[in-house]
């Protein structure tokens, strides 16, 4: 089976270290569970959406009495987009502030440092990030991944330029697992269709200039890039690019967190004229989504703008609160842990909410909860599969093209 793409209440201020209210209705118990987001740094884009988004879930949870009889409230940390950072708010979440879940991971390489933590006080981590170690390494099956992994990405990489006719693939990647995970997941993607690239660099981060490295690629007369990169240094590389004039007609497709509407305001139109970007998408046809979306917007006065993460975070909170209720009334982290794939399951009733979910459950149902940032399907290594969407910048502005649908593997 091969990809398709086809056509076409009050705002929550989440500052570092709060307590959040859990304002339940017929819960008289609390868990508290703990936000450990990029307020700061590379993910700051993102990271308060994010929070935001976990506090609306819990909301619900709470509106509909809880799970299990317990009410949630969160603990929020900025992991400040920075490995070092992220072990010492993860350290106060779980020692000081005895939370039973940590949620809302954004790097690699933040969830990579704090899944040792995490791990070994038993405690279930689930995230938004992508490198395929993430799945590797998570021995004890308490790592749970609402993003696309690297891999997953690649796949998507491999339909677009096969689909886009290209024959002469060069790949670029930054020196960390998820960098390195994309380009791979692509090459591997684009071989299994017995094609070769042309070229492959890996960079190293916080350079000035990537000259050396973008001359290595042009020498090979690629007809398009495929990048594993972050918008700092895609700025670089495609400024170094354009000016050198070479290679004018070159086509580029670049992960969406790194081709969006910044990479626009630091390089201009002309530059990014015709650039393709490659991202993750909320599941758009669900209810779960539209309710979501209301939700969020009654509590903050805003929209998501775009931020697919921030449904991520919202499905992470609904999948707690059903795991909690599935596994009442053991309200251990590893109990509720070994009841996700049980509120995820195929065979089940789709659910769309907490509070439906928890009706079913209550009335002896097995359900299946179809999130609002994808439909889930949670594999053995806790990933998920979502859709992608193809957009190309077109006059300074994302323009989508398609969506892409990976198979359920």
């Amino acid at each position: 089976m091969t990809a398709q793409v086809r056509p076409l209440a009050l705002p929550l201020v989440l500052a570092a270290g709060c307590l959040l209210g859990a304002s339940a209705q017929a819960a008289d118990k609390t868990m508290v569970i703990g936000a450990l987001t990029p307020i700061s740094g590379a993910g700051s884009p993102y990271g308060s959406g994010m929070q935001k988004a976990l506090q609306v879930g819990v909301d619900d949870i709470n509106a509909a009495g809880g799970a299990c009889g317990t009410s949630l409230s969160v603990v929020g940390e900025d992991t400040q987009t920075s490995p070092e950072a992220a072990v010492l708010a993860v350290k106060k979440l779980v020692e000081v502030n005895k939370v039973q879940a940590v949620m809302g991971t954004w790097s690699s390489g933040v969830t990579l440092a704090v899944m040792p933590i995490t791990t070994a006080a038993g405690i279930p981590l689930l995230n938004t990030s992508g490198a395929p170690a993430i799945s590797t390494d998570d021995k004890a099956d308490l790592v749970w991944r609402f993003q696309a992994t690297n891999g997953r990405f690649g796949r998507a990489f491999a339909e677009i330029a096969d689909q886009g006719g290209f024959t002469r693939p060069a790949t670029m990647a930054f020196n960390n697992a998820s960098g390195i995970g994309n380009t791979q997941g692509f090459v591997e993607a684009w071989k299994k269709k017995g094609k070769d690239i042309v070229a492959s660099v890996v960079y190293e981060p916080k350079q000035a200039s990537y000259r050396s490295e973008l001359q290595k690629i042009l020498a090979a007369k690629p007809d398009v890039v495929v990048m594993g990169s972050y918008l700092p240094d895609t700025t670089i590389i495609l400024r170094e690019w354009f000016q050198s004039g070479e290679n004018p007609d070159l086509k580029w497709i670049i992960p969406g967190w790194a081709a969006n509407e910044k990479l626009v305001e630091a390089l201009g139109p002309e530059v990014t004229e015709g650039l393709l970007s490659v991202d993750s998408i909320s599941n758009e046809k669900a209810a779960s989504l539209d309710h979501f979306n209301t939700a969020f917007q009654k509590a903050t006065g805003a929209s998501t703008g775009g931020n697919v993460y921030a449904a991520m975070t919202y499905d992470m909170a609904v999948v707690w609160g059903l795991a909690m209720q599935a596994s009442c009334p053991d309200l251990s982290p590893k109990a509720i842990n070994a009841k996700i794939r049980a509120v995820d399951d195929a065979a089940g009733e789709k659910v769309f909410t907490f509070a439906e979910g928890k009706a079913a459950l209550e009335a002896g149902k097995t359900i299946n909860y179809e999130g609002a940032s994808s439909q889930l399907a949670l594999d053995a290594y806790g990933d998920v599969t979502p859709d992608f969407s193809l957009s190309t910048i077109a006059k300074g502005k994302l323009v989508r093209k398609g969506v892409v649908s990976l198979p359920i593997e």
